[in-house]
């Protein structure tokens, strides 16, 4: 009887939150906002996240949300009640009505209190360091990505499509040079199209440090690029280390035609990451080997992402002499 009584007398135990919802409990309303200190927001992709961190500090109450494409319809009312309290938007250019959503950074911007102010930063993007990666996607269905790590070798790809690839292929550094270049280009006309801040500057002397995969920047960028924010939105300059890599989890390989097109003698700029063939995935190394047959599995079970891939990197297969 008696444990029956303790039994009827414990309270009911409330579920635990969805894994998502507990990361970002503040945009959920599940956790107070308070309101001692300018709100500042950043939207944008992967990299968001990263500056955001950068730009935290004692003058500011950085927000944490999803990134732009992991944002749904039901998450789209918690942004609107959210906007009307944000004092500082950061925000990459995003389109209107992205995914069919309201999410465009001018959407989000008419959103936002009449004296909020608003920096608008670039999508970094540089394949000078890595010229033999790319993304490549299905046309029928964006969300599937290749197994393992999300990048393809140009050279797996042009084996997918029946062409001969010598095993032992590397591009000339020339090609790398030349790969660099564009790339550099492409990242200064982003930049030219409406951005307050800009970054292309630092891929001028490329080093390691600077990127880890085609599209993730390491620290030396988010540290330079959140200084350059903070000075146009009149913040002061501060430095904030955030005690770790950021957007490190995947780590792609390092040619030697790279070390040799800008002379960085094996590891120069980057002494915490020594050069490597292979990749670093989570912590741990994973062979080319491994994810040059993955990869070219992935595009026996998905033939339309060959053609889609030769088409979209068409200009870099042919300056790498793959083309």
């Amino acid at each position: 009887m008696h444990n029956r009584a303790m039994a009827r007398a414990t309270p009911a135990q409330k579920p635990a939150p969805d894994p998502r919802r507990a990361h970002y409990g503040r945009f959920y309303g599940l956790d107070p906002i308070p309101d001692d200190r300018p709100l500042l927001l950043v939207h944008g992709n992967c990299q968001a996240e990263s500056l955001r961190i950068m730009l935290g500090a004692a003058d500011v109450d950085t927000l944490r949300i999803p990134p732009v494409h992991e944002l749904t319809a039901a998450d789209v009312p918690h942004l609107r009640a959210l906007l009307p309290r944000v004092a500082i938007l950061v925000t990459q250019p995003v389109h209107p009505g992205y995914h069919d959503l309201p999410l465009g950074t001018e959407e989000l911007i008419a959103q936002l209190p009449p004296d909020a102010r608003v920096a608008r930063v670039p999508v970094i993007r540089y394949s000078g360091l890595h010229p033999l990666l790319g993304i490549v996607r299905s046309p029928g269905d964006r969300s599937l990505v290749p197994p393992v790590v999300a990048y393809t070798d140009l050279r797996t790809l042009c084996e997918a499509a029946g062409q001969r690839v010598d095993p032992g292929f590397s591009p000339t550094p020339s090609a790398v040079r030349e790969v660099a270049a564009a790339s550099l280009a492409e990242l200064t006309t982003r930049e030219q199209s409406g951005c307050d801040v800009v970054a292309s500057d630092l891929f001028e002397t490329p080093h390691f440090g600077l990127m880890r995969t085609i599209n993730h920047p390491g620290n030396p960028v988010f540290t330079t690029v959140a200084a350059r924010v903070r000075a146009f939105l009149g913040l002061g300059a501060l430095v904030v280390d955030p005690g770790r890599e950021l957007l490190s989890s995947v780590i792609a390989p390092r040619e030697a035609a790279v070390v040799e097109a800008f002379g960085l003698g094996g590891g120069s700029g980057d002494p915490d990451w020594p050069a490597s063939a292979d990749w670093s995935v989570d912590g741990e190394r994973v062979g080319a080997d491994v994810v040059r047959s993955e990869h070219l599995d992935w595009f026996r079970r998905n033939p339309d992402t060959v053609g889609a891939g030769l088409e979209r990197h068409s200009d870099t297969l042919r300056m790498l002499g793959l083309g």
